[in-house]
């Protein structure tokens, strides 16, 4: 009976302790390396793009959820010092690309060498979806990294899974709860502490 009490007690701190704290459940914590979202390879070499949206949020940085409308920095870390030699350049357009006849480019930095390793670019971002290419001028400029970007709009599959994962949990928790109180360990304790008062 103890162990059965043990186990209900553990799962029920692991839950609350789950949807209290769901970066360590998620184990989402700052991502590096090959888990970086961000991180792109051109080629064989490596690159990484953040946006910054300074008037709104000083230090915030973002890749590809952007939460507001308007001016907008993209910059592009050139990780692997060969690329830094080459000419590197960026295209935004907008749309999710599918459909080069109808994308709109909003931006097009031409290739060009950036010794200090940094790709730097100005852009207005509206509400919708964006796909930033970036490519060195060997290689085709519309067949290489690319970031689908989301300005101010609600990304639905990250809702689901904030709101599915607590609910599932409140769900198993008054399941387990439901489940302690119907067992008969629990009514022979509670009809032995009531016998002996």
């Amino acid at each position: 009976m103890m162990r059965l009490v043990t186990r209900v007690g553990s799962t029920v701190l692991l839950l609350v302790a789950a949807l209290y704290h769901p970066g360590v459940a998620a184990a989402h914590g700052d991502m590096s390396g090959e888990d970086d979202p961000c991180l792109r390879r051109v080629g064989e070499r490596v690159v990484h793009f953040s946006a910054y949206q300074p008037q709104y949020e000083l230090k915030d940085q973002y890749c590809t959820d952007i939460p507001k409308e308007g001016d907008t920095f993209l910059v592009v870390d050139l990780v692997d010092p060969a690329l830094r030699n080459e000419p590197v350049g960026m295209r935004v357009v907008k749309g999710n690309g599918s459909n080069e006849a109808e994308d709109q480019i909003v931006a097009d930095l031409r290739p060009s060498t950036h010794p200090d390793g940094v790709l730097r670019g100005e852009v207005r971002l509206d509400e919708g979806l964006y796909t930033v290419t970036i490519a060195a001028e060997k290689q085709n400029l519309m067949r290489h990294p690319q970031y689908l970007l989301r300005v101010h709009m609600i990304d639905y599959q990250k809702l689901v899974r904030t709101v599915a994962v607590p609910l599932l949990g409140v769900l198993l928790l008054a399941w387990l709860i439901y489940k302690l109180v119907r067992s008969k360990w629990l009514r022979n304790w509670w009809a032995v502490r009531r016998t002996g008062n």
